[in-house]
């Protein structure tokens, strides 16, 4: 971390939430503020939140939002060449000026390997996830003969839910035309960022993404290949530790997870969510950092900013 910002510092100015003079109230998601800034144009500002097991955690973790929103960006000039994205212009560590596009209301999972969910549903015994068949004969972490697309519906609260591509054209959710272009675009990042991550000696597991229309034209928003969104694993030793059964090395937000379980807390019922003391959200802020140096090859810079508020409101009113 920057040796001018103070650990106290650090933690103290965390992004919470923001409230912009002369704008609407924005729509809150877990992590990220979404205000419209007109009829076509959304300023969004990634938060310092954290979440895990579908809770908010009381504690946020210092820059993290930064290091999203940057990995974003980042990610988003990776891929548009192959679909048009929501990016207008980054002009703040924590904010994007976006497309206000309409959005297709379908979480796009692609996955590459047997892992998290997939897996625990071939562990149960099912051999098939939304529709599409997995092979008999893997363990968990394997490789698909070729990725699998699985999608879910976008859940208002709560868990968002398995969904087929039969139930999505049945119910009429998407169009056909439209459907088949999603899912073309889907691979076609599934294996840019698959070739992006492989540059960092990285795999690309399994990732989601959320498509809308601006135009007519099919858009990525939301984020793109980013450690929120997507799991890795380390390359290196991949192969060996599948042939001993291993666990594999994860860079993803795992950890917090791990740390929540061992302190008795995985969002179930009559279970108390744990305060996140500051020496582990500090050690939280530097895996998250070094996640960040790990898939663009760049050092993360850190900004302290002491009234995102008044900020905001200059980058809106400039926007529109």
């Amino acid at each position: 971390m920057d040796t001018d910002i103070s650990t106290q510092e650090a933690l103290f100015h965390c992004i919470t939430e923001t409230q912009v003079e002369g704008f609407p109230d924005p729509y809150k998601g877990k992590v990220r503020e979404v205000y419209t800034l007109d009829g076509n144009t959304l300023g969004i500002v990634v938060s310092d939140r954290i979440s895990a097991f579908d809770y908010i955690m009381r504690q946020a973790i210092p820059f993290k939002g930064q290091i999203l929103n940057q990995l974003a960006a980042f990610s988003f000039e990776k891929v548009k060449d192959i679909v048009a994205t929501h990016v207008i212009d980054v002009p703040h560590p924590n904010v994007t000026i976006a497309k206000k596009c309409e959005p297709v209301p379908i979480e796009v999972v692609v996955r590459g390997y047997l892992t998290g969910h997939a897996w625990r549903e071939y562990k149960a015994g099912k051999r098939k996830l939304c529709g599409v068949a997995m092979p008999n004969g893997l363990k968990e972490h394997d490789r698909f003969p070729s990725p699998i697309l699985t999608p879910a519906t976008k859940a208002e609260e709560g868990h968002d839910e398995d969904i087929s591509e039969e139930e999505i054209l049945s119910r009429g959710i998407v169009s056909a035309g439209l459907w088949n272009e999603i899912k073309e675009t889907a691979f076609a990042l599934f294996e840019r960022g698959t070739q992006v991550a492989a540059e960092q000696d990285l795999i690309l597991v399994d990732t989601k993404y959320e498509f809308g229309t601006f135009n007519g034209e099919l858009t990525l928003i939301d984020e793109v290949h980013t450690t929120d969104s997507s799991r890795y694993f380390y390359k290196d030793g991949y192969e060996e530790r599948q042939a001993k059964g291993e666990p594999q090395k994860q860079l993803s937000k795992e950890f917090l997870r791990e740390w929540l379980m061992e302190h008795d807390f995985q969002g179930k019922e009559n279970q108390t969510l744990p305060d996140l003391p500051d020496d582990f959200r500090m050690e939280v802020f530097e895996r998250y950092a070094e996640l960040f140096e790990m898939l663009t090859g760049k050092a993360f810079e850190p900004y302290l900013e002491k009234d995102i508020n008044i900020k905001l409101k200059d980058i809106f009113e400039a926007a529109v």
